[in-house]
């Protein structure tokens, strides 16, 4: 049988912090494929890297008052213990701010370049004088033009849920710097990614299958892309950014650097080549090989990104590069069935985890008895955790070793009894492995790990039943005694070979305590031989202790309910509420805003003789026909603002609950009411 060749990656973790318990789920996941794979006899490369660009990264290291580089280093520093520690192992960990990353994604830009899908376009964003730089949205603060709540980030409220666009803050400031930022114009890259040919490449691609047959994406995954997919929903893509930033420079674009979204996952074949340079293998003929799989395990909130920029990118670059044969998508991590929180006693740290002493190799059975090929999320529960771990693992399956060796080693020199291939337990053990082989294949480890237990189940009953504690009273049953023990622990071996990808560090072990050599999918068929002995049973595994897992997640005192309502603004004078002059509109236009997903503009008449322009955030609550002819409440007499789409002349009034999903609902007078009146 031809044995396949694969390239496995996990997505890349921002390198301004360790390791969290979600990138320890998603490296265990493709730690157990990867396994299952090489049992099979495949030659499988699984590279990581750090994702270190951006400016986010940049400005750490200057409150530090280091390099990015250095900043960078510190955090990689600390990954092997969390890898080692948790049994994952990646051939190759890499950078993306290496030299060849640089090399990589300059190349590929230069193909897409030629390949005419790159264009310019000048567009106004905010700038921080004083820092010298264009902001990202987070970097931008000040008072939500909704709710009126200071100190808010530049696409989204905090307090109220609203989302609206960085020019739409009232008195905004950089985070930086604190300075109110100015609209500059800058000239940006764009991938033309909305190309009718990229467009129906996608949706191809998104629907086909890799070398192995599988589905390129799972079908929930498939229909978001179709959504994105559909007429005019598809934009181009802003792939640059202005100096200073930590980045790649874009070839021949003095101050321009690549996005980090772009030389990100080049990063994936930056580990590659990495590796392939330091084991002496061709990176080139690996990478266009008719046989290479290119395969990537991600979570669900980076799936634009993977399954179709990053296709779109390789396909469009042409030769060395290959599209990905599939990206296989999780969800996320969460406990009790709620978020990850600190603060709530919902969080769990990989490191302390170790620290506590808890074995790594429960965390990875638990997670696998939780995962399927789908993108749900996995919870974590203590009590369900503690349960899996003490009955499953110690109760069913090293039960059975500790149950059988010690009467082969003191009564047989720890030989086993010959003709264990006709036994009928070893039979049934037998015929399921290539199922569970299949199982893994297809990410379905719950359903692999079910399995696995079950057939513990049953070799559990079959030693119940014939009792070798009691064989081992009368000497006239030597005979069934050796082959009950023997029988057991040819059903443990197989049982080993079953659950090896989740256990590596267990299997070693028996490996070495049955003497039997490396276990393999294939190796399954050979039973343990009479000829070499066992070696004296060691404890494999300890049990789960609640104590540790209080511990891991100390219980926190329980929140209070939310209040029904928004909590009433601190007391004003009505000095205060007189300074402010409401006065009743009506809406002679309403149009959307061209290049805005969040602004409509009104056009009102206050009853001055004259029509006001206002712009307001309420595009997704509101069509534009059905505000025209309306009357409603505005502020007159607040400053004019500049923004991107020109000016706005007041603010419109509008009422919206605690939590986004209740709308937002503009103020409309009763019938009577006339342009121009004051409310009092």
């Amino acid at each position: 049988m031809q044995k396949r060749q694969i390239f496995v990656t996990t997505a890349l973790p921002y390198a301004n912090g360790h390791f969290h318990i979600g990138h320890i789920m998603e490296y265990i996941q493709a730690d157990i494929w990867v396994r299952s794979q090489r049992m099979a006899g495949n030659l499988v490369h699984f590279v990581g890297a750090d994702d270190t660009h951006g400016a986010p990264m940049m400005i750490a290291a200057q409150k530090e008052g280091i390099t990015p580089q250095e900043f960078v280093a510190r955090i990689a520093s600390g990954r092997k213990a969390y890898l080692d520690g948790f049994h994952i192992a990646f051939d190759h960990w890499h950078s993306t701010d290496s030299q060849e990353n640089v090399e990589l994604s300059q190349d590929i830009y230069k193909r897409l370049k030629a390949a005419g899908l790159i264009y310019t376009k000048d567009i106004e964003q905010f700038y921080d004088p004083v820092k010298g730089m264009f902001l990202a949205d987070r970097f931008i603060k000040g008072t939500c033009p909704k709710c009126g709540a200071e100190d808010q980030y530049g696409d989204n409220c905090e307090k109220c849920g609203a989302v609206y666009s960085p020019t739409e803050l009232v008195n905004p400031f950089s985070a930086l710097s604190g300075a109110t930022p100015e609209l500059r114009s800058s000239t940006h890259y764009f991938f033309r990614l909305s190309d009718p040919v990229c467009a129906q490449f996608l949706r191809d691609w998104v629907h086909g299958k890799g070398k192995s047959g599988a589905d390129r994406v799972q079908p929930e995954v498939r229909a978001k892309d179709e959504e994105w997919l559909e007429d005019g929903k598809l934009g181009d893509w802003d792939i640059s950014r202005d100096a200073p930033y930590f980045g790649i420079e874009i070839p021949d674009a003095p101050g321009k650097y690549f996005y980090v979204w772009l030389d990100a996952p080049v990063g994936y074949l930056a580990s590659l080549k990495s590796y392939a340079d330091k084991m002496g293998f061709d990176f080139l003929e690996f990478l266009t090989h008719e046989k290479t799989e290119q395969i990537h395990f991600i979570g669900k909130d980076i799936v634009y990104f993977h399954t179709l920029f990053w296709p779109a990118m390789l396909h469009f670059a042409g030769q060395p590069y290959r599209v990905p044969d599939n990206v296989f998508v999780h969800g996320f991590m969460t406990v009790d069935g709620r978020k990850m929180s600190k603060s709530r006693g919902t969080g769990i740290s990989p490191m302390k985890y170790l620290e506590l002493g808890m074995n790594p190799e429960w965390l990875r059975y638990y997670l696998g008895v939780k995962m399927g090929p789908t993108n749900d999320d996995v919870d974590f529960s203590k009590a369900d955790f503690l349960a899996r771990v003490n009955s499953d693992l110690i109760g069913k399956y090293v039960n059975i070793a500790s149950r059988a060796a010690g009467f082969i080693v003191k009564r047989f020199d720890g030989h086993v009894a010959d003709g264990l291939d006709a036994d009928p337990i070893v039979n049934e053990l037998r015929a399921v492995v290539p199922q569970v082989a299949a199982l893994y294949n297809d990410r379905e480890y719950a359903k692999a790990l079910r399995l696995v237990m079950e057939k513990a189940d049953v070799v559990n009953e079959f030693v119940d039943r014939e009792k070798p504690w009691d064989l081992a009273k009368d000497e006239t049953k030597r005979a069934e005694l050796h082959r009950v023990c023997s029988v057991a622990l040819e059903s443990f071996r197989l049982l080993t070979t079953m659950i090896k990808p989740v256990l590596p560090a267990t299997a070693k072990n028996v490996e070495t305590f049955l003497n039997c050599g490396e276990l393999t999918w294939e190796g399954a068929a050979t039973p343990l031989s009479s000829e070499t002995p066992i070696m004296p049973f060691k404890h494999l595994m300890q049990r789960a202790d609640m104590k540790q897992l209080d511990e891991l997640m100390p219980a926190k005192p329980v929140e209070p309910e939310k209040p029904a309502i928004e909590p009433i603004a601190a007391e004003v004078k009505i000095d205060d509420f007189s300074k402010c002059d409401f006065r009743i509109a009506k809406i002679v236009k309403c149009e959307h805003v061209e290049g805005s997903d969040k602004l409509l503009r009104l056009t009102v008449d206050l009853g001055e003789g004259k029509t006001r322009n206002i712009f307001s955030g309420i595009k997704a609550h509101y069509k534009p026909e059905d505000l025209e002819g309306k009357l409603t409440v505005v502020i007159a007499n607040l400053a004019p603002r500049k923004m991107r789409f020109g000016v706005s002349e007041g603010m419109l009034l509008s009422a919206s609950g605690l939590d986004a999903k209740d709308g937002l609902f503009i103020l409309e007078p009763q019938e009577g009411a006339k342009p121009g009146m004051r409310l009092r």
